[in-house]
């Protein structure tokens, strides 16, 4: 069974099919949209804060683990809603996310703001006490941050985009 098979199976659920239909409620996907939008607006807004700090650009005397353990937790809260948004309105439509490219390049930015913040985390943030105040912070944080920025605008982008090519 290849992956288009399952992607089949999975929008021929009875929660999929609710979702696309909208024989259940004819609000369902609307809503389930904007909800990923507004956990996705968080998302994007609470990181870009901290990156904006790591570059040098936003509140120089705040320590940037103070940025962090303040918008970490509403960071992971957005996320956490926007994967279980996101994946309500994929398993409607599993086979058409598949192959609609602007959804892999949406997928694959996500992987890669993921690998951005790992390195970050298990690099230059362990030193964080050796350069917290630091302002601007270290290169490698500066670059951390930006990289961050371009991902997240990307994911932003891409995620619209899908709405304009699944219709």
């Amino acid at each position: 069974m290849n992956l288009i098979e399952i992607a089949e199976l999975i929008k021929d659920l009875p929660l999929a099919t609710a979702i696309r239909t909208g024989l259940v409620w004819d609000w369902l996907f609307p809503t389930i949209e904007a909800l990923h939008v507004v956990a996705i607006s968080t998302v994007f807004g609470s990181i870009i804060l901290l990156d904006l700090r790591l570059l040098g650009m936003a509140d120089g005397p705040v320590r940037v683990s103070a940025y962090s353990s303040d918008l970490l937790p509403l960071t992971w809260t957005a996320f956490f809603f926007a994967v279980i948004t996101g994946s309500l309105m994929f398993i409607s439509r599993a086979p058409e996310y598949l192959v609609n490219a602007q959804f892999q390049f949406k997928m694959a930015l996500i992987l890669l703001a993921g690998l951005n913040m790992a390195f970050f985390h298990w690099g230059i943030f362990r030193r964080i006490k050796e350069w917290d105040l630091q302002f601007p912070p270290p290169l490698r944080a500066r670059l951390a941050g930006g990289i961050s920025i371009v991902f997240w605008a990307g994911i932003v982008f891409f995620g619209r985009w899908i709405g304009f090519t699944m219709m």
